[in-house]
């Protein structure tokens, strides 16, 4: 039963009463406030303002879609958004994909390049899996990430090539004997399918519900603005944005200015809240915006004749599209005032903003409007393609729309347990499987619960801290912005920063608040594809995560100011465990499964760790070294053959081209290209992919 503080008397038992700041207020035990239902019953959340920005909504996602797996986005030429999440939202490789966690020192044994095996599950090892008391067999801080981009400083652009121009930095935590190997995050891959119907993004929310059209942070930056004109021979104005609903659209400009996800250390905006204590800055959008104009929209990668999106403009069997440039797509897609002017931005060094007239080439500090105001350009199509990756079609959709066969009778139990005694329902609640939802948390930002210990705090709405790893690893929500104000709203509203008006009483100074250690609740469909699991990417199988709730959490006594209540002791049986695997299992929609529409997508050349293992890689010349990569085959809206789950299979499988390709050695030639190595180095066709090998 669900332990939040309700303000109205209509439940079914008090449980006890409390006296908050002078207000007496009754804690009630009730049933679960978000009954489970067809996700197609749920409006795809959306900002009212969409019109002021958008001028044709259809070209805005094929805009998105292209930018969403283009490789050229990244600073090296290889990686793109759809690098980490290529396979049911998510990532499943299992070379180079270990972070060491906050003590910077990986496991013995493992290191930067490990490949992860299945005896690696679950992190934190018991002898008895129902007994979080019993004796520890192994336990680890490491978790399960995605790798990016090698450590390097961006200089700038070269115009006409994917690649920007970057001085690699010694990495003092991502190397093999010295020499760099592609950093890795430092959380697990949340997937982007259904990620539309989050409140906020990634993990700790740092992605704001409102999007600034700058950065992930919306209103918290004061002075992310962009500029517009009324008409092509205007000034340039200068303007702050804001849409509601675009959480997604926050999410969407953070890795490109990531140097661990996508690119290179820049010039602008201090990452204060990286790991290792590293000072870092990041290139801004616009240098993306103004790199991207130059090349052809996936130029490196085939386009399926039949994508369920950009199949028309498709130039197979050759990479790329045809007749599209990305400045013809952003002025296809979005109103002009964001990008017709005449004159061009200089950008000081102090961050002042001259305005003049074109004169030849444009310099390192000089943009266009349409380059300046990239980023909204990126978030905003990004988002409306993402806001077509909706999985409604699972077995347990059709159930709950009156199909009583869809599930199993071994599934319908899972499902009862699920909303009973399991206790799942009241986190994962809602036809969205979380509580993290738009839906659930836009009347009500913030909560009182009674907590772990039986006390009572204010916490942020589907955010959960359940006992995975001891809060200070990892705080979470719990942590802090770049401006130094926490991620966490019921912080804020303490600091008075923030008022939530459906909070009564209003939060106090004094008032306890509990979001160190927690996490923004998943949404569950296609779970079962999704390994490994929670935040710090630790769980291997659904079954090890059963486990994991049954025992109430791996550090329930550690973590119990913080503790969900709901994280004790479940008492089930193995019967029963299996019975909630089977209900997961049956939250999977086979065109995610299968990849077809809207789950279709272009070719993929992904990076795989390197050539060699934790103990010796190979330097590709420039003191990083060789990249391996996969190629995931572009598939069209009728789908191919289902991915390897993480760790069935080292790579993805490959699908069935429409017409045949030129006959050749390599079916794959003119994608990657000899100009995508490093100096010193030659393209070499593998199994499975390609390396550079050093010459």
């Amino acid at each position: 039963m669900s332990k939040k503080i309700k303000k109205s008397m209509v439940m079914v038992a008090i449980a006890a009463v409390i006296v908050l700041a002078g207000h007496t207020v009754a804690a009630q035990v009730s049933p679960p406030e978000q009954s489970l239902a067809s996700l197609k019953s749920v409006p795809i959340p959306e900002p009212d303002n969409l019109g002021q920005f958008v001028k044709d909504k259809t070209a805005a996602i094929a805009l998105g879609k292209t930018l969403f797996w283009d490789m050229q986005v990244g600073s090296d030429g290889l990686q793109s958004c759809a690098s980490c999440h290529f396979h049911a939202g998510a990532d499943n490789r299992a070379k180079n994909q270990l972070h060491p966690g906050p003590s910077t020192n990986f496991t013995s044994g493992t290191g930067p390049n490990y490949t992860l095996k299945p005896e690696d599950y679950p992190f934190h090892k018991l002898q008895n899996p129902n007994d979080r008391s019993s004796t520890v067999l192994a336990d680890n801080n490491d978790i399960t990430g995605s790798q990016g981009v090698d450590l390097t400083k961006f200089n700038d652009i070269i115009p006409g090539s994917a690649v920007d121009n970057v001085t690699v930095q010694p990495d003092p935590v991502f190397n093999v004997n010295g020499i760099n190997v592609r950093q890795v995050t430092g959380r697990n891959t949340p997937s982007t399918i259904n990620a539309v119907f989050n409140f906020r993004n990634f993990w700790d929310g740092r992605a704001q519900n409102d999007f600034n059209g700058v950065n992930p942070f919306g209103s918290r930056d004061k002075n992310a603005f962009l500029y517009k004109v009324a008409t092509k021979q205007s000034s340039l104005q200068q303007v702050k944005v804001s849409l509601k609903n675009s959480s997604l659209a926050s999410q969407a400009v953070g890795p490109p200015l990531s140097d661990v996800e996508e690119s290179g250390t820049g010039r602008v905006f201090p990452d204060v809240g990286q790991k290792f204590n590293r000072v870092k800055t990041k290139k801004l959008p616009r240098e993306t915006g103004k790199k991207l104009k130059f090349l052809p929209p996936l130029a490196k990668q085939l386009v399926h004749p039949e994508d369920s999106v950009l199949g028309k403009y498709s130039n197979w069997p050759q990479p790329g599209l045809k007749q599209k440039t990305y400045e013809t797509m952003v002025k296809e897609a979005f109103k002009p005032e964001w990008w017709d002017s005449q004159q061009i931005i200089k950008v000081g060094t102090d961050g002042s903003r001259i305005f003049k007239q074109p004169q030849g080439a444009l310099a390192t500090d000089e943009f266009t409007l349409m380059d300046y105001n990239f980023s909204l350009f990126m978030g905003l199509s990004i988002q409306l393609y993402e806001s077509t990756l909706v999985s409604d079609n699972t077995p347990f959709d059709q159930y709950m729309e009156g199909n009583s066969n869809a599930l199993t009778s071994q599934q319908k139990l899972g499902k009862q347990l699920f909303e009973g005694k399991a206790k799942c329902v009241n986190c994962h609640g809602g036809a969205e499987f979380t509580n993290a939802s738009v839906r659930n948390v836009r009347n009500e930002r913030l909560e009182r619960m009674v907590m772990g210990d039986n006390g009572v705090a204010v916490y942020d709405n589907g955010f959960y801290n359940i006992g995975v790893r001891p809060t200070q690893e990892d705080l979470g929500v719990g942590g802090k912005d770049p401006f130094g104000n926490p991620l966490s709203e019921s912080r804020l509203a303490q600091n008075g920063k923030f008022n939530d008006p459906n909070l009564s009483p209003p939060i106090s100074a004094t008032e306890r608040v509990a979001v160190d250690g927690a996490f923004k609740t998943p949404g569950l469909r296609n779970v079962a594809l999704t390994a490994p699991y929670l935040h710090n990417g630790g769980q291997l199988t659904l079954r090890q995560v059963v486990d994991f709730y049954n025992r109430g959490g791996d550090f329930h006594e550690t973590n119990i100011q913080n503790l969900d209540p709901d994280i004790e002791n479940l008492g089930l049986s193995e019967s029963e465990k299996d019975a909630l695997v089977a209900f997961m299992n049956g939250l999977t929609d086979a065109r995610v499964r299968n990849q077809s529409a809207p789950f279709d997508h272009p070719q993929l050349f992904i990076p795989n760790g390197h050539p060699g293992d934790q103990n010796s890689v190979t330097n590709d010349g420039s003191g990083k070294a060789t990249t391996a990569l996969l190629e995931l085959p572009a598939v069209g809206r009728n789908g191919g053959s289902p991915l390897a789950s993480f760790l069935e299979n080292s790579a993805p499988a490959a699908a069935q081209s429409p017409t045949p390709v030129q006959p050749t050695s390599n079916p794959l030639e003119g994608s990657i290209t000899q100009q995508d190595c490093p100096p010193n180095s030659t393209l070499q066709f593998v199994a499975g992919g390609y390396v550079c090998i050093s010459n």
